[in-house]
């Protein structure tokens, strides 16, 4: 008991010395400061104001990403609302006019020996023609409710469709979207997949061929999603 008393007062010691010689430093340095405060005010200010400049150009150079972030999501958003309102005319069209549609869409955007083959027997396709770099294409169009979905094995039959007319590229084009399975197996086997939100930008203007490295993607995250089934569904 008397040895561990001891302990806590040695303890205790070396704690107050170590008060002391930090109160006794704090001292020091303070004395020294008023003793020198004439020649190291002019960099003690020098350091203020940089730092407070430093600091401004930071705030700003924040808030003038976090304004520009806003602006890129509100005209993507813009966008795609604009591709929707154009696209009430492709809900209320048949098959037939949907691929006529898809067809003049590829020409205005510079493809050659465009036309539409789709009916009975289409094999699959309903479009055919070549991209301006030369590329044959092959492109299935689906006129559907937008609350539905493109199932994978659509996809199969465009793959095999590709084939069938020895295409370099086969487009899908739909007025919905597609199923996580369709969209993975786009991805997995080259083919472009082109949603509601990329046909309406490209009814809008966009060329086909910035939507050509899209092979499915930017359907968005869950909120997209939701939003999606609660206006479509």
């Amino acid at each position: 008991m008397t040895a561990r008393r001891g302990r806590r007062t040695a303890a205790s010691r070396r704690r107050e010395a170590r008060r002391r010689t930090g109160a006794v430093g704090g001292a020091a340095l303070l004395l020294l400061v008023v003793v020198f405060w004439s020649a190291i005010w002019p960099y003690a200010a020098g350091v203020l104001i940089l730092g407070g400049l430093g600091f401004v150009g930071w705030w700003l150079w924040r808030t003038d990403r976090m304004a520009r972030g806003r602006d890129r999501a509100w005209r993507r958003e813009d966008a795609v609302r604009a591709g929707h309102r154009t696209l009430a005319r492709a809900d209320a069209m048949t098959g037939t006019e949907f691929e006529e549609l898809v067809a003049e869409l590829c020409r205005r955007d510079g493809c050659t020996e465009v036309r539409r083959v789709g009916g009975a027997g289409d094999n699959g396709a309903d479009v055919v023609g070549r991209l301006p770099d030369g590329r044959t294409m092959v492109v299935q169009c689906k006129r559907y409710a937008p609350s539905s979905t493109v199932a994978s094995r659509e996809m199969r039959d465009l793959l095999g469709s590709r084939v069938h007319f020895g295409a370099d590229v086969a487009i899908f084009v739909t007025t919905t979207r597609f199923s996580r399975p369709s969209e993975t197996f786009a991805a997995g086997h080259g083919i472009v997949a082109v949603h509601r939100d990329h046909l309406g930008l490209w009814n809008s203007g966009a060329s086909l061929e910035s939507l050509l490295g899209v092979s499915g993607a930017g359907q968005g995250d869950t909120r997209h999603r939701a939003r999606w089934k609660k206006t479509y569904g």
